[in-house]
């Protein structure tokens, strides 16, 4: 068994092997140098220099896994079964692709002094002087790893100007009703935020936009998106999609024999929503290295078609996802979103199909459990706060 990746869905799915019974020989290549760790702390508590790493607790040694690091994979070739690395080739009878995703990168700005992104620890351990000197920041993009970024930013006392193309935060991940009263956090917090505005280049300590504004910045955090880190895969016959996600079945084997991919990396055909989703987050990582496990052992497990969840510490607030909102056909508010706490409802023939909660974990913990469900529920009392979501089922 041959693992590609030593993030979360690596890891975990050299963990599921061992624990559903797999005994044989387990190679798991990573291509930082670092020992495997996990990255929700790289935006908050790590920057701010409240933890000093987050390596995985796991005890490689004691489960039979040999763990090769600093290896770059280079490319696949299935015929012969082997991975080609910057190390050699390395066979394998059975490969799991979990190489996750890398970050996109400002065009025009690569290689600029003070220009960072934020994703390896090495990225995060740039960051930290820039944070404890209070530097001007300018960051490019409201999404959420934007939004963490300014929060920790703001908390360690620097200047913060973000700047977003479109109309609103998080513009690419929910819809305008649940993000336009996010706006307003920036603001509440000091920072300020720029919509509709559009990067013309970055020089050394400022930015330039488009319509001729410059920002001072001592230093310039990138956070426009990501892609999945295939690149290698080209030519392989493994298939990829439009964005360059590993094409996965519902067990998560991909259109090449003895061929597995988790995590960041892939995509997979959900019943539950009738579309192929594709999910960059940790739950997602955690939960399908389970199904591989299962699949790769020749057990029959369920398909694969979680009710993806995410989180998000930004503003002081805890925002929390689960669920999948674009099929739906009525959104449903519970609270006011000028509140500190509310929630977005999402249905779809009167059943829940994603939740969005902003400091009520409770809605989220239950509505997360009635999308998995399917129970109908009552719109009428979905929109009062002070009814539980649980108790909204329609009679």
């Amino acid at each position: 068994m041959v693992v590609v990746g030593a993030g979360m869905a690596g890891v975990q799915t050299a963990v599921a092997l061992r624990e559903q019974g797999f005994s044989g020989q387990l190679l798991l290549l990573g291509a930082e140098p670092h020992q495997p760790y996990d990255r929700p702390p790289l935006s908050k508590a790590y920057l701010l220099g409240n933890a000093e790493g987050s390596a995985f607790e796991v005890d490689f040694e004691a489960l039979g896994v040999e763990l090769r690091l600093g290896v770059e994979v280079t490319g696949l070739r299935p015929g012969d079964h082997e991975v080609d690395t910057e190390a050699g080739p390395v066979p394998y009878d059975v490969l799991v692709v979990a190489t996750g995703a890398v970050p996109l990168e400002l065009p025009g700005a690569e290689g600029v002094h003070g220009v960072h992104l934020l994703r390896t620890l090495d990225d995060a351990e740039r960051l930290r002087p820039v944070l404890a000197g209070k530097h001007d920041v300018v960051v490019v993009g409201a999404g959420w790893i934007g939004a963490e970024f300014a929060t920790a930013a703001r908390e360690a006392g620097c200047a913060v100007t973000v700047v977003e193309a479109a109309a609103r935060p998080l513009a690419g991940a929910l819809p305008a009703e649940a993000a336009e009263p996010m706006a307003a956090w920036y603001e509440e917090s000091g920072a300020q935020l720029l919509l509709h505005a559009r990067v013309e280049r970055v020089d050394p300590g400022q930015v330039v936009l488009a319509d001729g504004r410059v920002l001072p910045a001592g230093a310039v955090v990138v956070g426009i998106g990501a892609r999945p880190a295939t690149g290698w895969l080209r030519g392989s016959g493994v298939a990829l999609g439009p964005d360059g996600a590993v094409v996965a079945d519902d067990h998560l084997r991909t259109s090449v024999p003895d061929v597995y991919a988790v995590g960041d990396c892939a995509s997979f055909p959900s019943a539950r929503y009738g579309t192929r989703l594709h999910v960059h987050h940790w739950d997602n990582a955690l939960q399908g290295p389970r199904t591989v496990a299962a699949a790769v052992l020749g057990a029959e497990p369920r398909p694969y078609d979680p009710v993806p969840y995410f989180w998000s510490e930004q503003f002081g607030r805890f925002v929390q996802y689960a669920g999948h909102h674009a099929s739906a056909d009525e959104a449903v508010w519970r609270g006011d979103p000028a509140d500190p706490a509310w929630a977005l409802v999402w249905l779809r023939d009167g059943a829940l199909v994603a939740v969005l909660a902003v400091g009520r974990p409770r809605d989220l913990a239950q509505g997360r459990r009635l999308i998995e469900a399917g129970t109908p529920v009552d719109p009428a009392l979905v929109a009062d706060p002070d009814v539980p979501l649980k108790s909204a089922v329609r009679a």
